[in-house]
């Protein structure tokens, strides 16, 4: 009977069997990929690990963490990937949703402009770094140029080329306007993907009704677009937090626009200190968990 028992389950599992057999190869994928280097990472940072000089790990307890709580460049960093995020999310939502809205538009030639989208967002964030760096070169960059031109054509303006990267606002300003063109193609694909799942009669709707195009906007596209929006804000953030490619190839003076990712990078590769590096990325780790329970927290309190 035991043995029939246990045939008749394997032959013809019950529901809640069938979905752990399912889900066990991506569990243990997960754990390989996810749960294994993050548990690293945080054993890394209660230990002295450096790979120059020959020294063996020694085990340190929080010692790492004091250290970086008294880092005034830890906190410059940090303060300087808040500074990023702050400006170039809200900034490349604002933009996508204007490329989205133009991309969705009922014109017959819209193909180039979805094509256009993808420009941005199919190029390397190194290679953008390093074009919006010639472009902001002070002798013979674009923006400069065009300033010469404006200040020639509107004189009273009293506009002047400027040495971006010899101060550290024109270079944090020079990141974030980069970082928005570039990341404001990616919002607009998911925003775009999220117009077009709204459907037509709500609009003929609304205009029978005599709302108007900013009614419309306002009172359908925006409240149907939030999960969308939520969607594209949680994959933005946790980029920006880890911004690297465009500050790393865009520098300011000194240390003065270091960012936390570039600031792990120093410690991990330049100076080989694999233990303070990995204390540096837990932090990082833990702001980017605070940042998506938060937006976790607003979709489920939006659904209940």
């Amino acid at each position: 009977m035991r043995q029939r028992t246990l045939k008749s389950r394997i032959t013809d599992p019950s529901e809640t069997t069938l979905a752990w057999v399912l889900l066990t190869p991506a569990i243990l994928f997960l754990l390989l990929i996810v749960a294994y280097p993050v548990g690293k990472l945080i054993y890394n940072s209660f230990f002295d690990i450096r790979l120059s000089g020959g020294s063996l790990p020694s085990f340190v307890g929080l010692d790492n963490y004091k250290m970086a709580l008294e880092d005034a460049l830890f906190w410059k960093s940090l303060k300087n990937t808040v500074i990023i995020t702050v400006v170039t999310v809200p900034g490349a939502l604002v933009a996508g949703l204007g490329l989205a809205m133009l991309a969705n538009m009922p014109f017959k030639y819209r193909w180039p402009v979805r094509l256009a989208l993808l420009l941005p967002w199919a190029l390397p964030l190194a290679f953008v770094g390093l074009i919006f760096a010639w472009f902001f070169h002070s002798e013979y960059g674009l923006v400069n140029d065009l300033i010469r031109r404006i200040d020639l054509l509107i004189p009273g303006l009293g506009w002047q080329p400027q040495i971006w990267f010899n101060s550290p606002a024109l270079t944090m300003a020079a990141i974030c306007i980069t970082t928005i063109w570039k990341t404001s193609s990616f919002m607009a694909l998911i925003l775009l993907a999220g117009l077009q799942t709204i459907p037509a009669s709500l609009y003929e709707a609304a205009e029978v009704d005599g709302a108007s195009k900013w009614k419309q906007f306002t009172e359908v596209t925006l409240p149907l677009l939030v999960p969308s929006m939520l969607v594209a804000l949680i994959f933005r953030t946790l980029t920006a937090i880890q911004s690297f490619d465009i500050p790393y190839n865009m520098p300011g003076p000194g240390d003065e626009t270091k960012t936390l990712a570039m600031y792990i990078q120093s410690n991990t590769v330049d100076y080989l200190d694999v233990g303070y590096g990995s204390t540096l990325a837990v932090f990082m780790f833990l702001l980017s968990m605070a940042t998506t329970f938060v937006y976790l927290k607003y979709v489920r309190g939006d659904k209940e």
